[in-house]
């Protein structure tokens, strides 16, 4: 039987019938689950959406906005994702993330994924500080040196907190495809969980090794920048999506550009961001249904073009 916890988290998400429209009842219970995958380093079970917060949750927590992103979040928990991806250089995101699974009482129901962006031990360490008590969280799920930004030093203090058991998983990240190959040199160098990076219909770089590279040596990938920032769905504003979408179980443009880079398994997780409830059940959307084989991966290339 549910709780009284559950009962007012599936009311809280009724309330947005009139926002997510005919996406809801494929998120409702019962529907096909959000795919998974395993983190190599340990076995766990990831969903294949997570949400990105750059931009979209640089809010303050009195602002109306907060009621808006706490849709997001219980659609996101409702539609079985689990991953948050946040950064103390993302203005207030930290903050708002951390009061968010608070109201929403979701903390275990979701994996807190932030970064740490500073030059020496010091300075890290107190910045990492600073995210724990803005995620309001005793152990966060994963710490990822932001941009390379100090990364042998940070990365030897990450290792020590997850020692000590304070941070679950490490990694490593960067944004643009100019640093890929900076990325594998550190992948080769110091061993970590995770790495995350841009990959994308448009942005194809890491398919050539850092892709490979991880499949081959057991290494999570978060993807960030999957639709470029909104520049690839802008080049399809106003089109009709193609009859063939169909056969992949696509019903979105964005949908599409998800399942393109969920298509490559060395993938773990993708992270768009938004604050827009509707736009996250379409986002879980991609996560299920029918994947696009080889010939339909390039169909959905050309569409971009």
């Amino acid at each position: 039987m549910p709780t009284r916890r559950q009962l007012l988290s599936r009311s809280a998400l009724l309330v947005s019938v009139a926002v997510l429209g005919p996406l809801l009842p494929l998120l409702a219970r019962g529907a096909e689950p959000l795919r998974q995958r395993a983190i190599p380093a340990s076995g766990e079970m990831l969903p294949v959406i997570g949400l990105g917060t750059s931009r979209t949750h640089d809010v303050q927590l009195d602002d109306d906005e907060m009621r808006t992103l706490l849709e997001v979040l219980r659609v996101l928990v409702e539609g079985g994702a689990q991953l948050i991806d946040t950064a103390p250089s993302y203005g207030n995101a930290d903050r708002v993330v951390g009061e968010l699974v608070q109201r929403g009482d979701v903390r275990k129901q979701v994996f807190l994924a932030t970064k740490v962006s500073a030059t020496g031990r010091e300075r890290g360490m107190a910045q990492i500080e600073d995210s724990f008590k803005a995620l309001q969280t005793d152990t966060i799920d994963l710490m990822q040196v932001h941009n390379l930004q100090d990364t042998r030093t940070q990365l030897g203090l990450l290792r020590e907190l997850k020692e000590q058991g304070r941070i679950r998983y490490i990694g490593v990240t960067h944004y643009v495809e100019s640093a890929h190959d900076r990325l594998l040199d550190v992948l080769k160098q110091e061993p970590v969980d995770f790495v995350q990076f841009n990959y994308s219909v448009s942005e194809r770089n890491a398919e050539k090794q850092l892709l490979p590279y991880c499949a081959d040596n057991g290494i999570a990938t978060l993807i960030n920048r999957p639709f470029t920032r909104g520049n690839l769905l802008s080049r399809v504003k106003g089109k009709p999506l193609p009859t063939w979408a169909a056969e992949i179980d696509a019903n979105s443009w964005a949908q599409l550009l998800l399942k393109f880079i969920l298509a490559e398994p060395a993938v773990t997780t993708v992270i768009p961001a938004t604050s827009n409830p509707r736009y996250m059940a379409d986002n879980i959307l991609a996560g299920q249904g029918r994947p696009p084989d080889a010939r339909q991966r390039e169909l959905i290339v050309e569409a971009f073009q």
